[in-house]
């Protein structure tokens, strides 16, 4: 019983260690491999091999250090806005576009529509690309906002809708519209404070009554 305990512990680890190879974030890498890197370890002194127990602990030490130096470390972000039929902006949806279809599997390009437009820059990284248009006075109606593998930590988000709101709010906008085609982004948005209308799109205030 015990013996089959300790091989479903370790295949467990096994598991988590595969899982976070997977990742394209690297603070998700660094977490996963974290847990699977301290599932090993114990599973290390279980079985009494201490190989494994020094190597996968010496693995979480690791983690833990590149953890703590990416929470720490300053970014600065920027944006870069665009014209709407900006070749690099058209190149960069156009590249995307399988991945932005997870999220936003809605998602057609209309230049028309796009009247706000500009890429987020994270120490001068293209991190993700932001559209919207004006919807009737005082409404942004985000039409995509898509964030690279790469950065999706919500800081992207957190830099547009916070740092950003008063300039949304010296051009006149009070609410903040995005209408939610998948579950990924319906998180993602409740994260950073949005709340469901009664239309079925999630919206937030940029003007606080």
């Amino acid at each position: 019983m015990q013996t089959d305990f300790l091989s479903l512990f370790g295949y467990f680890a096994s598991l988590v260690i595969a899982i976070s190879m997977t990742m394209n974030s690297i603070v998700k890498f660094r977490w996963i491999n974290l847990v699977g890197a301290v599932g090993f370890a114990v599973y290390g002194v279980l079985i009494h091999a201490v190989p494994v127990t020094v190597l996968n602990g010496f693995i979480a030490l690791v983690d833990v250090y590149y953890l703590v130096k990416i929470y720490r470390k300053k970014e600065v972000f920027d944006i870069l806005e665009v014209r709407s039929d900006n070749k690099y902006l058209l190149e960069f949806l156009k590249f995307h576009e399988k991945d932005i279809h997870r999220f936003f599997p809605d998602f057609s390009y209309k230049p028309e529509m796009n009247s706000i437009s500009f890429f987020v820059l994270r120490n001068l990284n293209v991190a993700g690309v932001f559209l919207a248009h004006r919807e009737e006075k005082d409404i942004l109606y985000v039409g995509l906002d898509y964030v690279t593998p790469e950065y999706r930590d919500l800081k992207n988000g957190k830099f547009i809708y916070s740092h950003l709101r008063s300039r949304f709010i010296q051009d006149g906008f009070k609410r903040v519209v995005a209408p939610v085609s998948s579950k990924k982004y319906e998180k993602y948005l409740k994260k950073l404070g949005f709340k469901k209308d009664k239309e079925g799109k999630f919206a937030k205030d940029l003007v606080q009554d």
